[in-house]
């Protein structure tokens, strides 16, 4: 297949056909993230993504999942995103799929009329990373949207039609008192915008990040993994959510957890505090950086 730069993807989506539309970030300033930075964003042509839609059929058969990248492909006219589904789903019958990258302020570009047409035309998740719920927190990580602007973001999937799933990010706010503001207002985001499913990240610090450059000059502290399931636990124990999925099998996190709530919220709490007790540290992984 033709891809331009390094391609990222959630890391559920591992076994999906990657589909570059866009190449890189529209947005690109968030003082963490590292995935990006060697390229300069653009909606590639249309005509050549129904090339690629060819020549994956050709190489791959059928498929049944794909994944719309680079980091927000929903930035593309309406238009042509419903050309490039109504293409995927004639190239391949067996598709039931198709997921997206969505940033607050794409979605706030669409309409409400514009993502249902979407949906209608098989547009079946889009990933929206909220990364926290506190207002200073996202000033800081250059997010370019409020917490406001966030959840009417979400909101906006969700009455589409559009499976949303939503990431967060412990460990942000460093080792200061502020991961404790940070936890339960993001889980206070989340029961407002009441995701499909919330994914669990942890902070990496990447080189060549604005973050990164904090860890050096000493206004940064990387959380202990402790600390970090201290900010899980406070933040699931915030959290209202109804039939909603939640996860941190991403490999930045120490421990990988998947359950339900508000079902598993027991369970899932109790497993954190026996852990954070010192009584079932074997459950404790290596953290590594994957793709997110």
């Amino acid at each position: 297949m033709r891809y331009e730069g390094n391609i990222y993807s959630p890391h559920i989506a591992g076994d999906d056909y990657i589909l570059q539309c866009t190449i890189g970030c529209s947005h690109n300033q968030c003082t963490f993230c590292y995935m990006y930075k060697d390229k300069q964003y653009r909606v590639r042509e249309l005509n050549e993504i129904l090339e690629d839609i060819e020549l994956a059929k050709e190489y791959y058969g059928d498929v049944k999942k794909v994944f719309l990248a680079d980091g927000d492909a929903l930035t593309m006219p309406t238009k042509d995103l419903v050309t490039i589904l109504k293409h995927l789903y004639a190239a391949f019958p067996g598709l039931t799929y198709v997921g997206v990258y969505a940033s607050a302020a794409s979605i706030l570009s669409k309409t409400l009329s514009e993502l249902k047409e979407l949906q209608k035309y098989g547009l079946v998740e889009a990933h929206l990373g909220v990364e926290s719920g506190d207002e200073e927190i996202l000033r800081d990580i250059h997010k370019g949207v409020n917490c406001e602007e966030m959840v009417q973001a979400g909101s906006r999937v969700r009455q589409a039609g559009i499976n949303l799933f939503v990431t967060v990010i412990l460990g942000l706010a460093g080792r200061t008192p502020k991961a404790w503001d940070h936890a339960k207002n993001t889980a206070q985001i989340c029961n407002k915008i009441l995701p499909d499913y919330v994914g669990i990240l942890t902070i990496i610090v990447q080189p060549g990040t604005e973050l990164y450059e904090k860890t050096q000059r000493g206004e940064f502290e990387v959380p202990t993994d402790m600390e970090i399931l201290e900010e899980m636990r406070l933040m699931i124990r915030g959290m209202t959510l109804t039939n909603t999925g939640i996860t941190s099998i991403h490999p930045s996190n120490c421990i990988y957890l998947d359950n339900v709530l508000p079902e598993g919220k027991d369970e899932l709490l109790q497993t954190l505090t026996r852990v954070i007790d010192g009584k079932d540290i074997a459950l404790l992984r290596s953290r590594a950086i994957d793709r997110v």
